[in-house]
């Protein structure tokens, strides 16, 4: 899909992902294919983009919008949190929704939500939050973050669940076909 140039008729969807270790990219992978599979989202035509939020296209041309990023030290990378204050003026225009990635373990750790989140989604306009379990690897990470996932007895693993992700997905497509039909 060119964000650039719409096709008449069909829905389309930004996703927007900054990952630093490919975890959440992961995440934005299957919601990416997931919107385009729903059952709404076959109905509507609908297809969607994903870029990486240091490259990723001013969010014009588009039906909404889905901006993802890691969690580190309970904010978002930086590169999303620039993606969203630069395009902040056309992103209250259109339908937006923010998830993050980063708890792991059962029960979740952190349990709590990244502080810049909020912010952010009240600067836009967002639908909605979403936070997504992620992946910790120790062979991917380095010398200071091994120290730092050691001294916090950090639960080690993959916990993405991919089947909540196309879930929220289906919904995300489903109200922006419902969208689509009011508007009509």
């Amino acid at each position: 899909m060119s964000v650039a140039e719409p096709s008449p008729g069909t829905l389309r969807v930004l996703v927007v992902v900054a990952s630093k270790h490919g975890a959440t990219r992961g995440i934005a992978e299957v919601l990416t294919d997931a919107l385009t599979a729903s059952g709404a989202g076959q109905r509507a035509g609908l297809t969607a983009a994903l870029y990486d939020a240091a490259h990723a296209p001013a969010p014009a041309h588009v039906d909404a919008v889905v901006i993802g990023s890691a969690v580190y030290a309970g904010r978002w990378r930086e590169e999303a949190r620039d993606y969203v204050t630069a395009h902040a003026a056309q992103l209250r225009t259109t339908p937006v929704w923010l998830f993050s990635s980063g708890p792991i373990g059962a029960p979740p750790f952190p349990p709590d939500e990244p502080h810049d989140v909020h912010p952010l989604g009240q600067l836009v306009g967002a639908r909605g939050h979403r936070v997504f379990p992620g992946r910790l690897d120790m062979e991917l990470l380095s010398i200071g973050e091994r120290a730092m996932v050691t001294a916090m007895r950090a639960p080690l693993g993959d916990f993405r669940d991919p089947e909540a992700v196309r879930a929220w997905a289906g919904k995300l497509a489903q109200e922006l076909v419902g969208d689509r039909a009011a508007r009509a």
